[in-house]
């Protein structure tokens, strides 16, 4: 089967993420756990600067419930990379997000995948609705076709 060829203009946001040496697996490439790492990384790096996330005192928190990856290009230490995020979905309590890991100016993500967060009273971690802060920088990230 022929490589699915994902354009980065189909992210608006995009975050740039260094490799690091031990990030390569013993075969020469970042290793699987490293992608979803960064993927976790740019969820909540935008989180806290677009959405004022407070990690270590908020009273919501985001889990993650499902996640995938799927690797179309092998990247390695040195590489740098963007990651483009989206949301897909944005429902009362979760949002799916939709990523790319694009080496710096390639045209074509490398891997693309998603991660479903809910959202959840910190201390009893019974789902919540998410917060209004938290809601408007999902928005941003909704692609045209998901909203009005």
């Amino acid at each position: 089967m022929p490589a699915v060829m994902i354009p980065r203009s189909d992210y608006q946001h995009l975050v740039r993420v260094p490799t690091r040496w031990m990030d390569n697996d013993i075969y020469g490439h970042l290793n699987n756990v490293i992608y979803y790492a960064m993927f976790d990384t740019a969820i909540n790096t935008y989180l806290i600067t677009e959405g004022g996330l407070d990690i270590v005192a908020g009273a919501v928190i985001g889990v993650v419930v499902e996640s995938q990856c799927q690797f179309m290009q092998s990247v390695a230490f040195p590489d740098v990379l963007e990651i483009g995020l989206r949301v897909g979905r944005l429902g009362t309590a979760s949002v799916r997000y939709e990523l790319a890991i694009f080496r710096h100016d390639a045209p074509h993500a490398a891997a693309v995948g998603y991660f479903v967060h809910v959202f959840v009273d910190r201390g009893n971690r019974r789902s919540v609705p998410i917060p209004a802060h938290l809601r408007s920088a999902l928005e941003r990230l909704q692609t045209a076709s998901d909203h009005p």
